[in-house]
């Protein structure tokens, strides 16, 4: 059973999202938020195993702020957005579901959300294409920067000492024709 936290601020929208994940009776919601008092509060009277959380919350508080004190909780967060941030932050989330997203998306995320919780690796990921998961981005940055970088080739070498020739050949001064 996967006790889950909505942190939404549009209330047809959080009762539509309740209603979807209850769908599926190995997923509860503990608990509807639209600010962050309310998501502490919630979190703190019944302990959720993840939080969905909108960046854009009411009363001027945003889904950052909320996933940083779920954090420090031990509550895992993701994101629900209509604008993923445009980079990774696995301090705060597993990751962003994107709005819009239909329920085959939500069950999908809350899926991989799930297996991510419990360390469970999965053969074949199912996941949608609105789902960024932030630990797969992170990952694939530190693989790139752990890269050696390559010698330069040695027709890479020739190539530049042409171009370097040609551009030498331009800047010196041609003799003037006699007219």
């Amino acid at each position: 059973m996967l006790n889950i936290l909505v942190v939404e601020d549009e209330p047809l929208f959080a009762e539509t999202l309740r209603h979807l994940i209850e769908l599926n009776p190995l997923y509860v919601v503990t608990d509807v938020a639209e600010d962050s008092a309310g998501a502490l509060a919630a979190a703190a009277t019944r302990r959720p195993d993840l939080a969905l959380v909108d960046l854009q919350l009411a009363h001027g508080s945003t889904g950052f702020s909320v996933a940083a004190k779920l954090a420090e909780m031990g509550v895992a967060c993701l994101f629900t957005s209509g604008k993923a941030p445009s980079f990774p932050i696995p301090d705060l989330a597993l990751g962003c579901l994107v709005k819009p997203f239909s329920e085959e998306d939500l069950v999908r995320a809350l899926k991989a959300a799930e297996d991510i919780i419990r360390g469970r690796e999965r053969l074949r990921p199912s996941r949608p294409g609105n789902l960024r998961l932030y630990a797969e981005e992170s990952a694939a940055v530190e693989t790139i920067a752990a890269a050696p970088i390559p010698p330069r080739s040695s027709a890479r070498r020739r190539l530049r000492d042409r171009l370097g020739r040609l551009f030498r050949g331009l800047q010196r001064p041609r003799p003037r024709r006699a007219g």
